[in-house]
């Protein structure tokens, strides 16, 4: 409390020696210990009367609480996952029938997509094959039409004479030139020197 040392305790008690007379300092020492006992006394039975209304306040439990709910030990990843465990609700629950219908809609979803990418592949291939054979009516109607005889080409035509050019139109009269409305500005006039 007081930081006293031993040569502070030592000039303190030849002061109280001087002033009090060695015939009474002892009965001061002793009313001076028990004056410190008693002060002792009354401050652990006024801690003892403060823990007792706590504890019928429950301030006790909720500090408990607040302790462990602050313990870094326990705020881990093993919290997460025991607030995240969906194990422990019961079957009939409704998170399990959804998950039930929404795995049952995949698997439709899957295989109707497979159905449909089994029936493009074969068409597809059903294309392929029918584009590599020869088709036999093409054929036929290409023999059926008689070849056509060529024709001799009409003589280019000779080049007719030059011309004589058109005479030049006369462009339209061209629209006189604006006048400046500028003025002329005056010739400065010489300074006298």
């Amino acid at each position: 409390m007081f930081d006293i040392g031993m040569t502070e305790l030592l000039v303190i008690g030849l002061v109280a020696l001087i002033v009090v007379g060695p015939k009474d300092l002892p009965g001061m020492f002793r009313t001076l210990g028990q004056f410190t006992a008693k002060a002792k006394r009354m401050a652990r039975e006024f801690s003892r009367a403060m823990e007792d209304a706590a504890d019928e306040a429950g301030v006790k439990d909720v500090a408990e609480t607040v302790k462990a709910a602050a313990n870094p030990k326990k705020m881990g990843l093993d919290k997460i996952r025991e607030a995240t465990n969906f194990d422990k609700f019961p079957d009939g629950s409704e998170t399990k029938k959804l998950a039930k219908e929404r795995a049952e809609a995949a698997e439709k979803i899957k295989a109707s997509t497979a159905k449909a990418a089994e029936t493009r592949l074969a068409k597809e291939a059903e294309a392929k094959a029918e584009a590599t054979k020869p088709k036999p009516a093409a054929k036929a109607k290409a023999a059926a039409k008689p070849k056509a005889t060529a024709k001799p080409k009409p003589a280019a035509k000779p080049k007719a004479a030059a011309k004589p050019k058109a005479a030049a139109k006369p462009k339209a009269a061209a629209k006189p030139k604006a006048k400046p409305t500028a003025k002329p500005k005056p010739k400065a006039k010489k300074a006298d020197t």
